[in-house]
Formats: C-alpha cells, structure tokens, sequence
C-alpha cells in the first residue's frame, strides 16, 4: 500500500511541475532510426561506447525470428564484449531489477543494448539508474521519487513491439509484487532517455494479435492522457488530435491484416510520438487511467494495454461532467460526431461511445474481471493507485473505488 503521506509528496511534486502552463522547456536527445533497413545504423552507434555491453531482452522471440542473432553479428563485427540479460517479463519485477544491476556490475557495462518491446526498453532505463547506484533503486526511484545522484549508464533499443513509447522517452515502470505495487518513474534527466533507437516495423509483423492491439490500446490511452486535461487553446491538442485519428485509422487496417507494413509503420511512429514529451508541453496533464491500470496490472500480472483498456471507459464518464467542452471536442474532431441539435452533454457521450465500439472491434479486454481481478481486490488496487492532479476531477478514495467496481462489469 502506497501512504497517503507519500501520495501527497507525489502530488504536491506533479502540481509545481505542471502549474505554470506555457511556460516549458524541450529537450528530447533521442536519435530515431526507421524503416526495414535501420538496424544496420547500430554500426554507427555502438564505436561511441565501451568494449563492455550487456543485451536485455525478453522471453526469447527474438531468437526464433532471427533478430537475436543479426544483433548479436553486429555485436561481434563492433568488437563489443557481451553480457546478457535474458527472460525480462512484461511487467518487470523489482526482484528482476536486482539481477539485472547485479550482472551489469560484475561486467563492468558500458552500455545497456535493450532489444525488444516497451517493458525491456523501461527495464534497462531502471537498470541503468541503479547500477552504480548504493541504495535500493526500488526504495530511492519508485516510493521516494528521486532522481539519481550517481552516474547512470547510456542506454540504446532495437525496438520489436510498439505501444509503451519508451524507445523515447525517460520513463521506467517497475512491478514489486512483494507488495502488489506498479510504479513509473519518469525521470527528469533526459541524459536517461535512451541515446538511439532502432525502429524496424517488420520486427512488430509476427506478433500475437492480442499483443498488437494491447500496444495500440497503449499508444491511443498516453495520447488521451495528455489531451484530456486543460480547457485553453493548445497546439498541443490539435497535434493530439492529429495522432488519434491515425491511430484509428490505421488501427482498423491492421487489425483486418496485420501483416499491413505501412500500417504497422503508421502505428509505430505514432507510438513513438504519442510519448515523448512533445503532446504534453505547455499544459497540464491527466495520468489517473495509467495509475488505476497500473494497480489493476500488480494484482493480475495483466498486460498493460489491457488493463488501460478495461479502467478507461467508466474513467472517463465519471470525470466527463467535469470537463464536457474537451470530452464534446474530442467527439467532434476525433470521432465526427454531429453536434447538430444535441446538447454538449450528447456529443460527449456520444463520442465515448463511438471510442467504445472501436474498442470492442479491436477486440480490446473491456473490463477487469476478464484480466483476473475480483470484487476482493478493489480495496487493495484502490489503495495502490496513486492520485495524481492535472486532469478535471482530482479522485477521492471512494471515487477510485466506484471507479473499480464499474470497471468489473
């Protein structure tokens, strides 16, 4: 259970964070290769760092599609000495945190090379604020909140599945299932983003349908996360906008064949973009559906995307009245709704409606209860979500809770 005490330190930093609106700074150091070719780019990246790189990946799909070993080819001809952390799980443990900063530290690692999907890329972010760190990552980074006082290790990733947009961003989420805790740190050192990814969206072909639109679900949620919030005339919004609507469309393509390379680009640059700061410059922004799915995912072990999916809608219509005119926006300019002869209120919920039916044709996880939560467990993932500020309703603890038992159904 996360302290009220600590949720208010939390809180109170998110709110000086965000207050002065369009007063901001931008820095996002991340060099981007794309398209079927670019992993031949990791030759002019790897003779920037040391001899001494370890390779994070995951359950071993890499190894059955081929990428393991071109990696590893590129690897070899580059004269780097390899270290591996293999089996990174979707949710990545804290208990798996700790043996990755314990193999890192005895190959005295240069660089950390994550080849795989949004949780390795978070995964050797975490890694590489603990290695030379002397305290507990899990203590300082995910219940204090701190920022690293040591020297952390330059990261780069050979993206496979999209959706977290960590390739990015400075962002980590650790899962400490000891205590049914799901925490993201984001960092505020862009040194801690990764140095260069690698975005290659044959890499994404071979993956489950069940895991593409998880990730698409991910990608739409960040976006819906920064564009809900604020009631000013943003740029910000209108490039929201802009990234939902090819999300969509391109989300139809694929899910009717996803073997759609141009789709599947689409919806890999859209991810990218959905997360790297640029949506949330200059305005507030609302990140409670990420902590409601979060606590639902430490209980469930549930894929990300899904847990988004199954909180969002009961989410969003209990703060709608709160925030009508951006929910009547969002209708109109993402959905095309008519809002001819209805009242603000209609278009509203017409537009969450329309969400919910491309929802369902995507064939998105709808509520909780499919992912493995029960009526026992609200109490404990209400008490593990963090409230954060920034959106239109600051929740309430029996709020969180409805919240919950609506998303049961």
């Amino acid at each position: 259970m996360i302290s009220a005490g600590r949720q208010t330190e939390n809180t109170i930093l998110q709110k000086e964070e965000f207050e002065m609106l369009g007063n901001f700074s931008y820095c996002n150091p991340t060099k981007l290769y794309f398209g079927d070719e670019s992993l031949k780019y990791l030759n002019d990246e790897l003779p920037k760092y040391g001899a001494n790189v370890v390779l994070i990946y995951g359950g071993g799909s890499i190894k059955k599609n081929g990428i393991y070993d071109e990696v590893i080819e590129i690897l070899e001809k580059n004269g780097k000495n390899v270290a591996e952390i293999s089996g990174v799980m979707p949710n990545p443990t804290v208990d798996k945190l700790y043996e990755g900063v314990e193999i890192a530290r005895k190959h005295d690692a240069d660089m950390l090379l994550a080849v795989g999907g949004g949780s390795v890329c978070d995964y050797a972010k975490a890694v590489s604020v603990s290695v030379h760190c002397g305290e507990d990552p899990w203590e300082k980074y995910y219940v204090r909140f701190e920022e690293p006082t040591c020297e952390t290790l330059p990261v780069g990733c050979v993206l496979t599945m999209v959706g977290t947009g960590s390739e990015m961003n400075a962002g980590a989420v650790i899962t400490n299932p000891h205590t049914h805790q799901k925490i993201g740190h984001v960092f505020a050192d862009e040194k801690i983003m990764p140095r260069f990814a690698i975005l290659n969206p044959k890499y994404t072909l071979t993956l489950p349908h069940y895991q593409m639109v998880s990730g698409i679900y991910d990608i739409f949620n960040h976006i819906c996360e920064q564009y809900f919030s604020g009631e000013d005339d943003n740029t910000s919004d209108y490039i929201s906008e802009g990234l939902m609507r090819s999300v969509i469309h391109s989300s139809r393509i694929a899910n009717n064949d996803p073997q759609d390379y141009e789709a599947r680009s689409n919806l890999m640059w859209a991810a990218t973009w959905a997360l790297n700061t640029l949506v949330s410059r200059g305005k507030s922004t609302d990140w409670m559906v990420h902590m409601l799915g979060q606590s639902v995912g430490a209980y469930t072990n549930a894929t990300h995307g899904m847990t988004l999916a199954a909180v969002s809608l009961p989410y969003y219509r209990h703060i709608l009245p709160y925030g009508v005119q951006k929910f009547k926006r969002f209708a109109v300019n993402v959905w095309n709704v008519d809002a001819e002869g209805k009242t603000d209120e209609q278009v509203a919920q017409e537009g969450l409606a329309a969400m919910e039916s491309w929802m369902k044709e995507l064939g998105l996880v709808m509520n909780i209860s499919e992912l493995g939560a029960d009526e026992g467990m609200i109490e404990g993932i209400a008490d593990g979500t963090l409230i954060m500020p920034g959106g239109y309703k600051v929740l309430e603890h029996d709020e969180i809770v409805e919240i919950l038992k609506e998303s049961l159904k």
